[in-house]
């Protein structure tokens, strides 16, 4: 960064920070925010999905659901790495909420918003059962892919890097939840079973890619910390579901 130049257009222009002693005060909150919000998120998913490895029709989706539980956690302590570089507890934080915990089934994503941590609306609510299990991954399957692609782009290099790392394991995890959901559709039972639980998680999914005001976009943007906007990233999603739904007659 030359002596001319700012650091927010440094940082507009692509540039990347390294180090928390780079880091400005509202550009640290806001990455603490991204890290919180997807440390949450894969806890709790990982929570949520060891409930059910139970439920599991066989020896083989046992094992997925297991990879999933393990690499979901996996994930969550190498942002706490670097979570950890800017003064955060790392062992405290992993154990200090139950993320199992779940609201109603009939909750409102409202409530899902005014709970105390910052998981994605979406890990709020319980399974019931493994096709519930199987489609809601699919569908936030396809949500984080797309998530996590802006995210691998982001000016905090360390962070970016970590993203990068875990993108082909989080879309594994979607193509696990797809085998899966083909394996539930082929009885008649299953493909109504499948289709009661998309209408129920796809809108809870969609309420994943967030609300961020114009403002707040377009500073997270100045900062590097966001490329794309919740509508694009909204239609690519649907795209892809769509497209996933209809190889399976789900559409």
């Amino acid at each position: 960064m030359s002596d001319s130049m700012t650091l927010e257009d440094y940082l507009a222009q692509g540039g990347q920070l390294t180090s928390p002693g780079n880091v400005p005060p509202r550009y640290r909150g806001e990455l603490m925010r991204i890290m919180a919000s997807f440390v949450d998120s894969e806890l709790a998913g990982s929570a949520g999905f060891a409930g059910v490895i139970n439920d599991s029709p066989g020896v083989k989706q046992r094992i997925a659901a297991a990879r999933i539980v393990l690499e979901k956690a996996d994930h969550a302590a190498r942002v706490l790495r670097i979570m950890s570089e800017f003064g955060v507890d790392a062992e405290y934080y992993a154990v200090h909420h139950p993320w199992a915990k779940r609201l109603p089934r009939d909750a409102s994503v409202d409530a899902a918003r005014e709970a105390t941590d910052m998981r994605l609306p979406v890990f709020h609510f319980p399974f019931l059962g493994w096709a519930d299990a199987v489609v809601m991954n699919v569908l936030m399957g396809e949500a984080v892919a797309v998530q996590i692609g802006d995210l691998s782009r982001m000016s905090y290099a360390p962070l970016a890097d970590v993203f990068r790392t875990i993108a082909p394991r989080e879309a594994r995890h979607a193509l696990l939840g797809y085998e899966g959901l083909t394996q539930i559709v082929a009885t008649g039972e299953g493909r109504a079973a499948a289709r009661a639980s998309i209408d129920y998680w796809r809108p809870r999914v969609l309420m994943s890619f967030g609300n961020t005001s114009d403002e707040r976009l377009a500073m997270l943007k100045r900062f590097g910390l966001r490329h794309e906007t919740p509508a694009a990233q909204i239609q690519r999603w649907n795209a892809q579901i769509d497209a996933r739904l209809a190889s399976l007659a789900l559409a």
